[in-house]
């Protein structure tokens, strides 16, 4: 089966391709939604946050405070690697789980730090979203009523768009909202299509 990575910046818009995808019925893993669950009251990731970074990461109900965590991760780099070094490897451990258990032609593995993790190993092709950073800061504002200085922080601490553009196979322009992008998801839905007819 072809694993295809997709990944890009923050605001790209990534879960609006990936939802594309899961509408021509192809399987998508997404790590972020897999790092969701383990961080969920009761998972033993959430118990090793909170003996990490202590009580407050938590809120009143036991859940974790990712408004907090979010804050701190991005204005100390040394509690950001600590976070990744408790979740990256139990989201990658699912993701594998889950290869293990598709039967697909080709599946899609969006992982939005693909690059910084070094996990490019874990696919065969890697597709990315691209789109400017003005761009990127105005759908993030909208969506995630983030300040500006904030989400500049996030887009400093992942590569830049030009290391992403040089090292993709695939690459989608999602500069204008939602215009022609069913139809770019399209070309390459037929592409992998056929790739992985040819490796039958």
């Amino acid at each position: 089966m072809l694993k295809v990575g997709l990944t890009g910046g923050i605001g790209c818009g990534k879960s609006t391709v990936a939802k594309i995808f899961a509408d021509l019925n192809i399987p998508v893993l997404d790590a972020d939604e897999i790092a969701h669950r383990l961080v969920e009251k009761g998972r033993p990731a959430l118990a090793q946050i909170q003996l990490e970074f202590g009580e407050d990461m938590l809120n009143p109900d036991g859940s974790l405070n990712r408004k907090k965590l979010r804050e701190l991760i991005f204005s100390e780099p040394r509690q950001k690697q600590k976070l990744e070094s408790i979740l990256h490897p139990l989201v990658y451990q699912a993701i594998q789980t889950a290869l293990e258990q598709l039967s697909a032609p080709y599946c899609i593995i969006s992982v939005p730090l693909l690059f910084e993790t070094g996990m490019t190993h874990l696919v065969d092709r890697i597709l990315v979203i691209d789109c400017p950073v003005e761009v990127q800061i105005e759908r993030v504002k909208i969506r995630d009523k983030l300040s500006v200085e904030t989400i500049q922080s996030i887009i400093d601490h992942q590569v830049s768009r030009a290391c992403r553009k040089a090292k993709a196979d695939d690459l989608i322009d999602n500069s204008d909202t939602d215009y022609g992008l069913a139809e770019q998801v399209k070309k390459l839905h037929n592409l992998y299509l056929s790739f992985s007819t040819c490796r039958d």
